[in-house]
């Protein structure tokens, strides 16, 4: 039986949250897998642009038979995405996600989502992106004596985001290469107290918080050299009328919540700043993913609009 799953973006640490919380994102990575039993194998038919990096879908997929025992049947794993790579948009954390729910649905949904996160966590390393691509909304990733969980944070007002998406490439290892070992206490402190702050803003519908809330000193001034255009984007963005504004995961995109009416203003600022700075990209507007992973049922299917962007490119 053909199965198929659609699993979104994901904005990572939403500036002080490091490896904790996430935000899912209105842009998709979709797998098929049409079981052939002529193949015998998972055979990897149609791929995304990796730059160069692993299939992760077949590696998830690979990695849920081994650690349950089960056999995957033979066929062909279709994947289209239209998560830019490399760009601190959660794209590894949807692959991932999306082969473990792929495997799970093929072998008749024996885990749960509960099961299908700790196991997500062992391959990405750390909970924020996952759980965001897994069940949608914020997601507070935290670790207790059973292991990983997934915490849900309401959101209580109307959020969208506009998130500055260069072209260049930004590798994760290259971005905690720059962190200090060691930090200050006064700096673990602010970033507890700012942490805190995000949650509560977003859980009891207090946006004029999240200026502040999204304030991070604990890795974004470290990870400034890599992208100079940080910290004028999120001035920019702030100036246009965003709530607040931080670097996307490891970036290079950069991330701002504001209200859908001051969308478009927010938008413009970020492609002002792509133009001003030369610096080839896109801005886009995208809305708060809600659902998570979901399997498409056959009246499900359907081409998944993106977003209007406006973009910025040089020769």
């Amino acid at each position: 039986m053909r199965c198929e799953v659609r699993v979104p973006a994901s904005s990572a640490n939403l500036g002080p949250g490091f490896d904790v919380l996430a935000v899912a994102l209105g842009r998709y990575l979709s797998a098929r897998y049409e079981p052939d039993e002529t193949i015998g194998e998972l055979r990897v038919v149609v791929r995304p642009e990796l730059h160069g990096g692993r299939n992760l879908v077949a590696e998830a997929m690979r990695y849920y038979a081994s650690s349950t025992g089960r056999s995957l049947p033979g066929g062909t794993l279709t994947v289209d995405s239209d998560i830019p790579v490399a760009r601190g948009l959660g794209s590894s954390a949807a692959a991932i996600v999306a082969g473990l729910v792929l495997a799970n649905e093929l072998c008749g949904e024996p885990l749960g989502r509960s099961e299908l996160f700790r196991m997500a966590c062992e391959l990405e390393g750390h909970g924020d992106n996952v759980g965001a691509a897994l069940f949608g909304g914020v997601v507070l990733a935290v670790v207790d004596e059973e292991g990983p969980q997934a915490v849900a944070v309401p959101v209580e007002f109307p959020l969208v985001a506009v998130v500055l998406v260069p072209d260049a490439l930004g590798y994760t290892s290259d971005a905690r290469a720059v962190l200090p070992r060691r930090v200050r206490r006064v700096t673990a402190v602010r970033t507890a107290a700012h942490t805190a702050l995000l949650v509560l803003a977003l859980a009891t519908g207090q946006p004029d918080l999240l200026r502040t809330a999204m304030t991070d000193e604990l890795h974004q001034p470290y990870r400034a050299v890599l992208y100079p255009h940080l910290e004028e984007a999120i001035d920019r963005a702030l100036v246009a009328g965003a709530y607040g504004a931080a670097l996307s995961g490891a970036g290079p995109s950069v991330l701002a919540f504001c209200s859908p009416e001051r969308a478009s203003a927010v938008q413009r600022a970020f492609a002002d700043l792509l133009a001003r700075r030369a610096m080839d990209g896109e801005a886009l507007v995208l809305p708060i993913d809600r659902q998570g992973a979901q399997i498409l049922r056959a009246d499900e299917r359907g081409p998944v609009s993106a977003p209007e962007a406006i973009s910025s490119h040089h020769e």
